[in-house]
């Protein structure tokens, strides 16, 4: 990865009026740095004995106080602290997060994000890029698997956009998928600002194909980050990191997730915070639709489209008309196509999967599927289909709008 391959606004032009003074900032930086500190224990440093004379005694090799909730067991196991912190210049390291672009809000200090500081388990150091003015907006964490539906990912933009467009900023981990199709929708909505709280220093995009996003989400809004510059995706990242997406949102709602994905950890750190927590409704027969469905059986809100979202957050009044649900439309003509169309249901299938469910011969499936995704009805990708909704009016040669999958919820898929 390059070593900068994000460009957001620099620091010095999107720092709050009033700022934690520059020393307690680096030094909360260089803390953050330190091989095996829990994020606990650094929280509990910068508010005590605070981020200088915490720096200073690990330099000396001097005791900090025990984390917390492990009195018994040293704060630097290793006994490695006071060598790395000697090796570290710490204003030469505070002055390359400056030209990369990169600022820290720190706990107890000025500038701190107020729903942050009122968590019961907040970030003790927090990296960011952009603007921290995009935390003063209604924020809303749009949530999900990576491995989204076509009608996901559609879902999850449409929501992404028309939120923003409301003055709602839409706040999500900016993984694939889900996350990915809410911030481009964010993006194109030109509203409120868009937020993104990642599980990697902000000099490591992850996934890649999304650096053209990070950069997008810190020119126009928020990146923040827990993790320190350098710092890899390690998996345990991310479950901690949904915290922060629960505890700065107004409300989680959950687009397409496996009934045991990631997304069950934003949603009880939602729960554990008295957040709403709302579910996009579909099709009972897939797989990245349980979580919500089981959400919404359990009594969850529905999401079927922003204005849900905003009657939620108390701000019916910001959202236009909902826009009357277009008849569902008929089936594919051709009766092969409307067979393979049939058996693919709401679930991924390869080729050989249709030819047993449909007894066609595996020519004529082929034939039905090339079809079906030129007139939009399926969408193809290594080496399976998934349905992709009705065609759109281009496709099919007619007039109106297209519709969601019956027995799902409707939202507009344009835009």
């Amino acid at each position: 990865m390059t070593a900068d391959p994000v460009r957001a606004v620099p620091p010095t032009e999107a720092r709050p009026a009033r700022a934690a003074p520059e020393a307690l900032r680096a030094h909360a930086a260089a803390l953050a740095t330190l091989p095996g500190l829990g994020l606990r224990h650094l929280a509990a440093l910068v508010l005590d004995p605070g981020p200088v004379e915490a720096w200073a005694r690990v330099v000396a090799g001097r005791p900090l106080p025990s984390p917390p909730g492990r009195a018994r067991r040293p704060p630097d196991p290793g006994g490695s602290w006071a060598a790395v912190a000697r090796r570290l210049d710490v204003g030469a390291h505070w002055a390359g997060l400056g030209r990369r672009g990169i600022d820290v809000v720190v706990l107890g200090a000025a500038g701190y994000p107020p729903a942050l500081a009122e968590d019961p388990e907040p970030p003790g150091v927090l990296f960011w890029r952009g603007d921290l003015g995009a935390l003063d907006a209604p924020l809303v964490a749009v949530v999900g698997t990576r491995r989204a539906s076509g009608y996901g990912r559609r879902v999850a933009h449409e929501l992404g956009l028309d939120l923003a467009a409301a003055g709602v900023g839409v706040v999500s981990g900016l993984a694939l998928g889900v996350d990915g199709a809410a911030h481009r929708g964010a993006l194109a909505g030109r509203g409120a600002a868009p937020v993104g709280v990642v599980g990697s220093g902000l000099d490591v995009v992850y996934p890649r194909t999304h650096a053209e996003l990070w950069s997008a989400v810190a020119a126009h809004g928020l990146l923040a980050s827990e993790a320190p510059p350098d710092a890899a995706p390690e998996p345990w990242r991310f479950p901690v990191r949904n915290r922060i997406l629960a505890a700065l949102a107004g409300a989680v709602v959950v687009v397409e997730s496996p009934a045991a994905g990631g997304s069950v950890h934003t949603v009880e750190a939602a729960l554990a915070r008295d957040r709403p927590v709302m579910a996009v409704p579909g099709p009972v027969t897939s797989a990245c639709s349980a979580l919500p469905n089981q959400l919404l059986a359990e009594g969850a809100a529905p999401a079927r489209d922003a204005t849900d979202v905003l009657v939620a957050l108390g701000l019916a009044g910001s959202a236009g008309p909902r826009p009357p649900p277009a008849p569902p439309p008929a089936d594919p003509a051709d009766p092969a196509a409307a067979a393979v169309l049939d058996a693919l249901g709401w679930d991924r299938a390869g080729l050989e999967e249709l030819v047993v469910a449909t007894g066609l011969p595996a020519p004529s499936v082929a034939v039905a599927l090339a079809d079906l995704e030129r007139t939009g009805w399926v969408a193809a990708g290594g080496g399976w289909w998934e349905r992709a909704g009705p065609p759109t009016p281009a496709a099919r040669g007619g007039s109106g709008s297209p519709t969601a999958p019956p027995g799902a919820r409707r939202v507009r898929w344009g835009g």
